[in-house]
């Protein structure tokens, strides 16, 4: 398994949409694998492809509860249903550093999918599984969780993230870190 390199924002792939998967391969396994390795090294708890460059509808998610993994693969996700309940939790992202913002969501959905073995797969997730879940397909539909944010704020923070960047240069995460 490899680590990926993140893309950093403004970057032009965050209002892309990314493409669905054709067939749940090798390559495309190979892929998930890299993504949750990349996730792993990287301490969060989803990922969605464009967040390493990769076009495609693939997100993993792992909220890692009590330090026990529960890897959640989603290929070519659908959220079909959203509750008019809705939550609110601090979010951010790998490829947004320095940052975060409250994001009011819905607190639970349900999701169609395709599983690491192409298995098609159906989810109710409700909580902070929920938001992380629609803050990684926001990802693959081209949408930021600062797009749920006034022009305004939003402008402020992807300041913020630029000057985070320029102080703090991202470098690529491998055996060789000491962090």
């Amino acid at each position: 398994m490899s680590i990926l390199p993140l893309i950093y924002a403004p970057h032009p792939i965050f209002k892309m949409k990314a493409e669905p998967v054709a067939d749940i391969n090798e390559d495309i396994r190979k892929i998930v694998d890299d993504m949750f390795s990349t996730m792993y090294v990287e301490d969060a708890v989803g990922l969605g492809a464009n967040m390493v460059g990769i076009l495609k509808r693939i997100a993993v998610v792992d909220l890692q509860d009590n330090n026990t993994k529960s890897p959640l693969t989603f290929i070519n996700p659908i959220i079909t249903w959203r509750s008019d309940n809705m939550q609110t939790y601090k979010e951010a992202s790998l490829c947004f550093p320095g940052i975060s913002a409250e994001i009011n969501r819905p607190s639970a959905i349900k999701i169609n999918y395709f599983d690491y073995d192409g298995k098609a797969q159906k989810l109710k997730a409700e909580g902070f599984l929920s938001a992380v879940i629609q803050h990684e397909v926001d990802y693959l539909d081209g949408k930021i969780f600062l797009d749920y944010l006034s022009k305004m704020k939003r402008d402020i923070l992807i300041r913020k993230v630029e000057k985070h960047i320029k102080k703090y240069p991202p470098h690529f995460h491998d055996k060789h870190c000491n962090h």
